[in-house]
Protein backbone atom coordinates (compact mmCIF):
# COMPACT_ATOMS: atom_id res chain seq x y z
CA UNK A 1 0.00 0.00 0.00
CA UNK A 2 2.95 2.32 0.46
CA UNK A 3 3.72 2.29 -3.26
CA UNK A 4 0.08 3.05 -3.98
CA UNK A 5 0.17 6.08 -1.68
CA UNK A 6 3.35 7.34 -3.33
CA UNK A 7 1.84 6.96 -6.76
CA UNK A 8 -1.23 8.93 -5.69
CA UNK A 9 0.90 11.73 -4.27
CA UNK A 10 3.02 11.84 -7.42
CA UNK A 11 -0.02 11.99 -9.69
CA UNK A 12 -1.52 14.83 -7.67
CA UNK A 13 1.65 16.84 -7.92
CA UNK A 14 1.93 16.54 -11.70
CA UNK A 15 -1.62 16.58 -13.00
CA UNK A 16 -3.47 19.64 -14.19
CA UNK A 17 -6.69 17.80 -13.53
CA UNK A 18 -9.54 16.54 -15.67
CA UNK A 19 -12.14 19.02 -16.94
CA UNK A 20 -15.10 18.70 -19.36
CA UNK A 21 -12.99 20.56 -21.92
CA UNK A 22 -11.33 17.20 -22.57
CA UNK A 23 -14.61 15.68 -23.75
CA UNK A 24 -15.41 15.18 -27.39
CA UNK A 25 -18.89 14.60 -28.79
CA UNK A 26 -21.12 12.29 -26.76
CA UNK A 27 -23.80 12.05 -29.42
CA UNK A 28 -25.47 8.65 -29.27
CA UNK A 29 -24.46 8.07 -25.63
CA UNK A 30 -27.03 7.58 -22.86
CA UNK A 31 -26.40 8.41 -19.20
CA UNK A 32 -28.68 7.60 -16.27
CA UNK A 33 -28.22 9.75 -13.16
CA UNK A 34 -29.92 9.31 -9.80
CA UNK A 35 -30.64 12.51 -7.89
CA UNK A 36 -30.24 14.69 -10.97
CA UNK A 37 -32.66 17.57 -10.40
CA UNK A 38 -30.15 19.66 -8.40
CA UNK A 39 -26.54 19.84 -7.25
CA UNK A 40 -23.82 17.74 -8.86
CA UNK A 41 -26.33 15.47 -10.61
CA UNK A 42 -27.94 18.44 -12.36
CA UNK A 43 -24.56 19.88 -13.31
CA UNK A 44 -23.45 16.50 -14.70
CA UNK A 45 -26.64 16.47 -16.78
CA UNK A 46 -25.69 19.87 -18.18
CA UNK A 47 -22.26 18.62 -19.22
CA UNK A 48 -23.64 15.52 -20.95
CA UNK A 49 -26.35 17.47 -22.77
CA UNK A 50 -23.84 20.10 -23.89
CA UNK A 51 -21.95 17.30 -25.66
CA UNK A 52 -25.03 15.88 -27.38
CA UNK A 53 -25.74 12.93 -25.07
CA UNK A 54 -29.08 11.64 -23.83
CA UNK A 55 -29.75 11.98 -20.10
CA UNK A 56 -32.36 10.05 -18.10
CA UNK A 57 -32.89 11.55 -14.66
CA UNK A 58 -33.91 9.22 -11.84
CA UNK A 59 -35.47 11.50 -9.22
CA UNK A 60 -37.99 11.29 -6.41
CA UNK A 61 -39.78 14.62 -6.88
CA UNK A 62 -41.97 15.13 -9.96
CA UNK A 63 -42.24 18.93 -9.73
CA UNK A 64 -38.52 19.51 -9.16
CA UNK A 65 -37.73 17.17 -12.04
CA UNK A 66 -40.09 19.03 -14.38
CA UNK A 67 -38.47 22.33 -13.36
CA UNK A 68 -34.99 20.91 -13.94
CA UNK A 69 -35.90 19.61 -17.38
CA UNK A 70 -37.50 22.96 -18.27
CA UNK A 71 -34.30 24.75 -17.25
CA UNK A 72 -32.14 22.38 -19.28
CA UNK A 73 -34.31 22.72 -22.37
CA UNK A 74 -34.19 26.48 -22.05
CA UNK A 75 -30.39 26.23 -22.07
CA UNK A 76 -29.92 23.53 -24.71
CA UNK A 77 -33.10 23.78 -26.77
CA UNK A 78 -36.35 21.82 -26.88
CA UNK A 79 -34.62 19.03 -28.75
CA UNK A 80 -32.30 18.33 -25.80
CA UNK A 81 -32.53 14.62 -25.03
CA UNK A 82 -33.42 14.78 -21.34
CA UNK A 83 -36.20 12.86 -19.61
CA UNK A 84 -37.25 11.73 -16.16
CA UNK A 85 -38.31 8.49 -14.49
CA UNK A 86 -39.57 8.73 -10.94
CA UNK A 87 -37.53 6.73 -8.45
CA UNK A 88 -37.37 6.98 -4.67
CA UNK A 89 -34.20 5.28 -3.44
CA UNK A 90 -35.76 5.03 0.03
CA UNK A 91 -38.32 2.51 -1.26
CA UNK A 92 -37.12 -0.72 -2.84
CA UNK A 93 -40.43 -1.16 -4.66
CA UNK A 94 -39.97 2.28 -6.22
CA UNK A 95 -36.50 1.24 -7.39
CA UNK A 96 -37.95 -1.95 -8.89
CA UNK A 97 -40.67 0.01 -10.70
CA UNK A 98 -38.16 2.54 -12.04
CA UNK A 99 -35.82 -0.21 -13.26
CA UNK A 100 -38.71 -1.88 -15.11
CA UNK A 101 -39.51 1.41 -16.85
CA UNK A 102 -35.86 1.96 -17.72
CA UNK A 103 -35.59 -1.49 -19.29
CA UNK A 104 -38.68 -0.72 -21.37
CA UNK A 105 -37.54 2.72 -22.52
CA UNK A 106 -33.73 2.64 -22.59
CA UNK A 107 -32.11 0.05 -24.83
CA UNK A 108 -28.51 1.15 -24.26
CA UNK A 109 -26.85 2.43 -21.06
CA UNK A 110 -23.38 3.94 -21.39
CA UNK A 111 -23.23 4.76 -17.69
CA UNK A 112 -25.42 4.54 -14.62
CA UNK A 113 -24.28 7.23 -12.20
CA UNK A 114 -25.23 6.52 -8.58
CA UNK A 115 -25.29 10.16 -7.54
CA UNK A 116 -28.42 10.49 -5.40
CA UNK A 117 -27.86 10.70 -1.65
CA UNK A 118 -29.09 12.04 1.66
CA UNK A 119 -26.75 13.20 4.40
CA UNK A 120 -26.51 14.10 8.08
CA UNK A 121 -30.06 13.01 8.96
CA UNK A 122 -30.50 14.67 12.35
CA UNK A 123 -32.52 11.94 14.09
CA UNK A 124 -32.73 8.26 13.27
CA UNK A 125 -35.25 7.56 10.53
CA UNK A 126 -36.10 4.21 8.97
CA UNK A 127 -37.14 3.59 5.39
CA UNK A 128 -40.34 1.68 4.60
CA UNK A 129 -38.14 -1.39 4.20
CA UNK A 130 -36.72 -0.97 7.71
CA UNK A 131 -33.26 0.43 6.90
CA UNK A 132 -31.57 3.40 8.57
CA UNK A 133 -32.46 6.09 6.05
CA UNK A 134 -28.97 7.04 4.85
CA UNK A 135 -27.88 3.43 4.45
CA UNK A 136 -31.17 2.67 2.74
CA UNK A 137 -30.98 5.52 0.23
CA UNK A 138 -27.25 5.75 -0.38
CA UNK A 139 -26.41 2.04 -0.43
CA UNK A 140 -29.31 -0.44 -0.52
CA UNK A 141 -31.34 1.51 -3.09
CA UNK A 142 -28.37 1.81 -5.43
CA UNK A 143 -27.29 -1.81 -4.80
CA UNK A 144 -30.68 -2.99 -6.03
CA UNK A 145 -30.80 -0.54 -8.96
CA UNK A 146 -27.35 -1.59 -10.18
CA UNK A 147 -28.33 -5.25 -10.07
CA UNK A 148 -31.62 -4.75 -11.91
CA UNK A 149 -29.89 -2.81 -14.71
CA UNK A 150 -26.65 -4.80 -14.73
CA UNK A 151 -27.36 -7.02 -17.72
CA UNK A 152 -28.45 -4.04 -19.83
CA UNK A 153 -25.28 -2.18 -18.85
CA UNK A 154 -23.21 -5.28 -19.59
CA UNK A 155 -24.80 -5.67 -23.02
CA UNK A 156 -23.94 -2.01 -23.65
CA UNK A 157 -20.36 -2.49 -22.40
CA UNK A 158 -21.23 0.43 -20.15
CA UNK A 159 -20.22 1.67 -16.73
CA UNK A 160 -21.44 2.00 -13.19
CA UNK A 161 -20.21 5.11 -11.39
CA UNK A 162 -20.46 5.14 -7.60
CA UNK A 163 -20.39 8.65 -6.14
CA UNK A 164 -18.93 8.28 -2.67
CA UNK A 165 -17.70 10.80 -0.13
CA UNK A 166 -14.62 11.51 1.93
CA UNK A 167 -16.84 10.62 4.89
CA UNK A 168 -16.13 6.94 4.14
CA UNK A 169 -12.83 7.21 6.04
CA UNK A 170 -14.31 9.09 8.96
CA UNK A 171 -16.85 8.07 11.58
CA UNK A 172 -16.41 4.48 12.78
CA UNK A 173 -14.60 3.34 9.59
CA UNK A 174 -16.50 0.07 9.55
CA UNK A 175 -19.87 -1.43 8.74
CA UNK A 176 -21.66 -1.89 12.04
CA UNK A 177 -23.11 -5.32 11.29
CA UNK A 178 -24.23 -5.86 14.89
CA UNK A 179 -26.33 -2.67 14.87
CA UNK A 180 -26.76 -1.66 11.24
CA UNK A 181 -29.47 0.91 11.98
CA UNK A 182 -27.67 2.50 14.95
CA UNK A 183 -30.55 1.64 17.26
CA UNK A 184 -28.26 1.87 20.29
CA UNK A 185 -26.24 5.02 19.62
CA UNK A 186 -27.43 6.95 16.59
CA UNK A 187 -25.44 9.92 15.37
CA UNK A 188 -25.98 11.75 12.11
CA UNK A 189 -22.29 11.66 11.28
CA UNK A 190 -21.50 8.00 12.01
CA UNK A 191 -24.56 6.74 10.17
CA UNK A 192 -23.78 8.88 7.12
CA UNK A 193 -20.14 7.77 7.13
CA UNK A 194 -21.24 4.13 7.27
CA UNK A 195 -23.57 4.61 4.30
CA UNK A 196 -20.83 6.12 2.12
CA UNK A 197 -18.32 3.47 3.17
CA UNK A 198 -20.90 0.82 2.24
CA UNK A 199 -21.39 2.40 -1.19
CA UNK A 200 -17.70 2.48 -1.92
CA UNK A 201 -17.01 -1.01 -0.58
CA UNK A 202 -19.80 -2.25 -2.84
CA UNK A 203 -18.26 -0.49 -5.84
CA UNK A 204 -14.82 -1.97 -5.26
CA UNK A 205 -16.25 -5.44 -4.55
CA UNK A 206 -18.30 -5.23 -7.76
CA UNK A 207 -15.12 -4.33 -9.66
CA UNK A 208 -13.40 -7.43 -8.31
CA UNK A 209 -16.31 -9.75 -9.07
CA UNK A 210 -16.70 -8.44 -12.61
CA UNK A 211 -13.01 -8.93 -13.28
CA UNK A 212 -13.30 -12.54 -12.11
CA UNK A 213 -16.21 -13.26 -14.47
CA UNK A 214 -15.16 -11.42 -17.62
CA UNK A 215 -18.30 -9.28 -17.78
CA UNK A 216 -18.17 -6.11 -19.87
CA UNK A 217 -19.03 -3.52 -17.20
CA UNK A 218 -16.54 -1.00 -15.89
CA UNK A 219 -17.04 0.30 -12.35
CA UNK A 220 -15.49 3.54 -11.13
CA UNK A 221 -15.65 5.23 -7.75
CA UNK A 222 -15.42 8.98 -7.21
CA UNK A 223 -16.31 11.70 -4.75
CA UNK A 224 -17.32 15.35 -5.32
CA UNK A 225 -15.18 16.90 -2.58
CA UNK A 226 -16.69 19.83 -0.72
CA UNK A 227 -19.25 21.31 -3.10
CA UNK A 228 -21.93 23.94 -2.73
CA UNK A 229 -25.09 21.83 -3.02
CA UNK A 230 -28.34 21.53 -1.08
CA UNK A 231 -27.54 17.99 0.09
CA UNK A 232 -28.00 18.83 3.77
CA UNK A 233 -30.96 21.17 3.51
CA UNK A 234 -33.73 18.57 3.85
CA UNK A 235 -32.20 16.34 6.48
CA UNK A 236 -29.56 17.94 8.70
CA UNK A 237 -30.08 19.50 12.10
CA UNK A 238 -30.58 23.26 12.25
CA UNK A 239 -27.08 23.67 13.69
CA UNK A 240 -25.44 21.66 10.90
CA UNK A 241 -27.39 23.56 8.25
CA UNK A 242 -26.21 26.89 9.64
CA UNK A 243 -22.65 25.59 10.04
CA UNK A 244 -22.50 24.29 6.46
CA UNK A 245 -24.05 27.47 5.03
CA UNK A 246 -21.15 29.39 6.56
CA UNK A 247 -18.39 26.88 5.82
CA UNK A 248 -19.31 26.30 2.18
CA UNK A 249 -18.67 29.96 1.39
CA UNK A 250 -15.11 29.48 2.61
CA UNK A 251 -14.04 25.91 1.82
CA UNK A 252 -16.36 24.60 -0.89
CA UNK A 253 -16.19 24.66 -4.65
CA UNK A 254 -19.15 25.03 -7.01
CA UNK A 255 -21.62 22.21 -7.66
CA UNK A 256 -20.46 22.37 -11.28
CA UNK A 257 -16.90 21.44 -10.32
CA UNK A 258 -18.30 18.89 -7.88
CA UNK A 259 -19.86 17.10 -10.85
CA UNK A 260 -16.63 16.73 -12.80
CA UNK A 261 -15.40 13.55 -11.06
CA UNK A 262 -18.59 11.65 -11.91
CA UNK A 263 -18.56 12.89 -15.49
CA UNK A 264 -14.92 11.86 -15.82
CA UNK A 265 -15.65 8.42 -14.37
CA UNK A 266 -18.52 7.99 -16.82
CA UNK A 267 -16.49 8.92 -19.90
CA UNK A 268 -12.71 8.83 -19.54
CA UNK A 269 -10.67 5.98 -21.03
CA UNK A 270 -7.68 6.74 -18.79
CA UNK A 271 -8.97 5.25 -15.54
CA UNK A 272 -7.70 2.35 -13.45
CA UNK A 273 -9.69 -0.11 -11.29
CA UNK A 274 -9.55 0.01 -7.49
CA UNK A 275 -8.89 3.74 -7.44
CA UNK A 276 -10.76 6.75 -6.08
CA UNK A 277 -11.15 9.87 -8.22
CA UNK A 278 -12.07 13.38 -7.14
CA UNK A 279 -10.63 16.79 -6.20
CA UNK A 280 -6.99 16.50 -5.14
CA UNK A 281 -6.20 19.59 -3.05
CA UNK A 282 -6.87 20.70 0.55
CA UNK A 283 -7.37 17.16 1.86
CA UNK A 284 -9.12 16.16 -1.37
CA UNK A 285 -11.93 18.70 -0.91
CA UNK A 286 -11.32 21.02 -3.88
CA UNK A 287 -8.94 21.52 -6.78
CA UNK A 288 -7.91 19.61 -9.91
CA UNK A 289 -9.73 16.33 -10.50
CA UNK A 290 -7.59 13.22 -10.50
CA UNK A 291 -6.66 10.17 -8.45
CA UNK A 292 -7.01 10.61 -4.68
CA UNK A 293 -5.51 8.91 -1.68
CA UNK A 294 -7.56 5.81 -0.88
CA UNK A 295 -7.89 4.63 2.70
CA UNK A 296 -7.38 0.86 3.00
CA UNK A 297 -10.71 0.42 4.80
CA UNK A 298 -12.55 0.77 1.48
CA UNK A 299 -10.61 -2.22 0.13
CA UNK A 300 -11.29 -4.53 3.10
CA UNK A 301 -12.33 -7.68 1.24
CA UNK A 302 -13.69 -9.59 4.24
CA UNK A 303 -15.95 -6.71 5.26
CA UNK A 304 -17.00 -6.16 1.64
CA UNK A 305 -17.91 -9.82 1.22
CA UNK A 306 -20.04 -9.76 4.36
CA UNK A 307 -21.70 -6.53 3.22
CA UNK A 308 -22.40 -8.04 -0.23
CA UNK A 309 -24.12 -11.10 1.24
CA UNK A 310 -26.12 -8.94 3.64
CA UNK A 311 -27.13 -6.55 0.84
CA UNK A 312 -28.37 -9.41 -1.32
CA UNK A 313 -30.41 -10.66 1.63
CA UNK A 314 -31.84 -7.24 2.51
CA UNK A 315 -32.79 -6.38 -1.09
CA UNK A 316 -34.01 -9.87 -1.95
CA UNK A 317 -31.89 -10.24 -5.06
CA UNK A 318 -28.83 -12.24 -6.10
CA UNK A 319 -26.13 -10.97 -8.43
CA UNK A 320 -24.81 -14.35 -9.47
CA UNK A 321 -21.27 -12.95 -9.44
Amino acid sequence: MNTHSKRNTHSKRNTQGWTPAQLGSLTGKTYLISGANSGAGFEASRVFLSKGARVVMLNRNNDKSAAAIHSLKQEFGNDAKVSFIRMDLAELNSVRDAAAQILERVDHIDALICNGAIAQVAKQQLTVDGFESQLGVNHFGHFLLCRLLFERINASQGRIVVVGSNAYKMGLKRIQFDDLNFDNNYTAWNSYAQSKLAQMMFGFELQRRIEATGKQVQVQICHPGASRTNLLMDTASRFNKILWSVLQRVIAQSAEKGSWPEVMCATSEALTPLRLYGPTQRADTVGPVGECQLDEVALDRAMASELWALSEQKTGISWGL
